[in-house]
């Protein structure tokens, strides 16, 4: 297929004068986006980047991120994107599974970052500034702006790792090539109706495989990429306002927040929206019922990994009979529901999603072993989710297998107890967890947060699951916090709950 940034170039032909990329107040347009990425790629080649080669990023979200994307795929190689915020040594352990040979940095993780032997020789670039033994970033823009050498880049090398990690806590690099990044494209233009005349938000964090493939896409397609640098729900509403975005994917965590806005009379007009999709985790039903009221535009769920991609989609306004699924299989997809020795499921049943995909990643980076484990004889991704299928092949979603509650031996689904309690009046939000018990195992507890002014204690909300669920479903122990733990991406991290409350001192114990 050869380079994605050829795609964009021949957009940038087109259309030179139409703004390209707009990021914090700054926009460039295809021309000028065009010349970066052409002075950058002269750079990279200039300092030594090869074809495969892995350049490492604590990547924030800018023009000049985009523009690295694009550079980097121009000449062939891969770039390993890491959240900033992480711990210097977190960043190195991530950047050594990926193999990183050079490094593109801001000034102040080069004041803490000592590069390894196998760095040696790399190229280190410094953003913002001067850095000991880096480049400044001015040398990337002495650069002429030259078309690169693309005739060598075939699209099946590695573009993107993307950073997940295992039980252990070991990085777990997803490997991403070109070709992997183009064909994710394509199903989401044609997915959801993307032409040149769309604006398209990216309001995650980059090195996040939703914002790169939301950046990229209008890019790609001849439409304007606008990218948040970093994500409020004021900021958010602002951006869409200001910007007349058309398009967007959202996190749930993301659409929770914003949809408390929408109800205030100050709210900024966001009614250039043609479609939002809600990704990521499923929305609470009180938001979903909210944005679906509140929202002028198609409304869309739909589930994925950054393994497979999007697997699943569901417009809300043309399947209002389905409000608590997912959605069905993409054309590009198929899913079955597998039991823990690979068998395929009966409609009905809950057990692992599988999804089979022409969307699917190229492995686990240099980690073969775990890649073939992750998959089925027949081909199927174990996504560790579990879920189930109806009749009519509408999956729904059940929670993480890891996260599955067995006391007693019986299973109990977090998200069937959540359910039960997040509709409550004074309840903000809640999670089940596992908690250790010496008879049964472990037994089913509740984190609740609660609205700021409500008057509800911890066995109000007892007495609530004592109507609604049954006996091996009862939480024994139910907690009131402040917040719940989340990832930056203000996804919950279930397994950080039970640290937060071990040390809360309000605890109902069963009798």
């Amino acid at each position: 297929m050869g380079s994605i940034t050829e795609l964009f170039f021949e957009q940038a032909k087109k259309r030179p004068d139409k703004t390209a990329i707009w990021c914090d107040g700054r926009e460039m347009t295809y021309k000028e986006l065009s010349e970066l990425v052409c002075r950058y790629a002269g750079y990279l080649k200039d300092r030594g980047v090869e074809r495969q080669d892995i350049i490492g990023i604590p990547m924030n979200n800018s023009i000049e991120s985009a523009a690295l994307m694009l550079s980097a795929a121009a000449i062939g190689a891969g770039l390993a994107p890491i959240n900033p915020t992480l711990p210097v040594e977190a960043i190195k352990t991530a950047f050594e599974a990926a193999q990183v040979k050079h490094v593109i940095a801001r000034k102040s993780f080069w004041k803490k970052y000592v590069p390894g032997a196998e760095m040696s020789g790399g190229l280190k670039l410094c953003l913002d500034g001067e850095a000991k033994g880096c480049d400044p970033f001015s040398e990337v823009l002495k650069h002429e702006p030259v078309m690169p050498d693309m005739s060598g880049v075939t699209g099946d090398e590695t573009w993107i790792l993307t950073m997940t990690s295992g039980s252990t806590g070991v990085p777990k690099p997803i490997e991403l090539t070109q070709n992997n990044k183009r064909k994710r494209i394509d199903a989401h233009v044609k997915l959801y109706d993307i032409t040149e005349d769309d604006r398209v938000l990216a309001a995650t964090p980059l090195y996040h495989s939703l914002a790169e493939r939301l950046v990229m896409l209008p890019l790609v397609t001849g439409a304007t990429s606008i990218l948040l640098p970093r994500f409020t729900a004021n900021m958010w509403l602002q951006c869409v306002s200001d910007n007349k975005v058309t398009f967007t994917i959202a996190v749930s965590a993301q659409l929770g927040q914003i949809a408390q806005l929408l109800s205030s009379p100050f709210a900024p007009d966001i009614t250039s929206f043609r479609s939002v999709v809600s990704s990521s985790a499923l929305l609470e039903p009180h938001v979903r019922s909210e944005l679906i009221s509140k929202l002028q535009c198609d409304f869309h769920e739909m589930y994925g990994t950054s393994e497979v991609s999007t697997a699943t989609s569901i417009n809300f306004r043309e399947a209002q009979h389905k409000q608590q699924s997912v959605g069905k299989a993409i054309p590009q997809a198929e899913i079955k529901i597998i039991d823990d020795e690979g068998n395929a499921l009966a409609a009905g049943e809950a057990g692992e999603i599988a999804v089979k995909s022409e969307l699917v990643f190229n492995g686990y980076y240099k980690q073969k072993e775990m890649t073939e484990e992750a998959f089925t004889p027949d081909g199927f991704f174990k996504t560790g989710d579990l879920g189930r299928l109806d009749e009519e092949g509408y999956l729904y979603f059940c929670g993480r297998k890891k996260e599955l509650i067995i006391t007693g031996g019986i299973n109990v689904y977090p998200y069937d107890v959540e359910q039960a309690v997040s509709k409550a009046e004074g309840v903000k939000e809640c999670a089940a967890f596992s908690y250790p018990d010496d008879r049964l195992g472990e037994v089913v507890a509740l984190a609740v947060v609660t609205d700021k002014d409500a008057r509800i204690s911890e066995r109000d909300i007892k007495v609530l699951c004592a109507k609604k669920l049954a006996d091996f479903q009862q939480p024994h122990y139910v907690f009131l916090l402040e917040e719940l733990p989340k990832n930056p991406m203000g996804k919950l991290v279930r397994n950080k709950i039970f640290e937060t409350v071990r040390s809360a001192e309000k605890l109902i114990r069963p009798e």
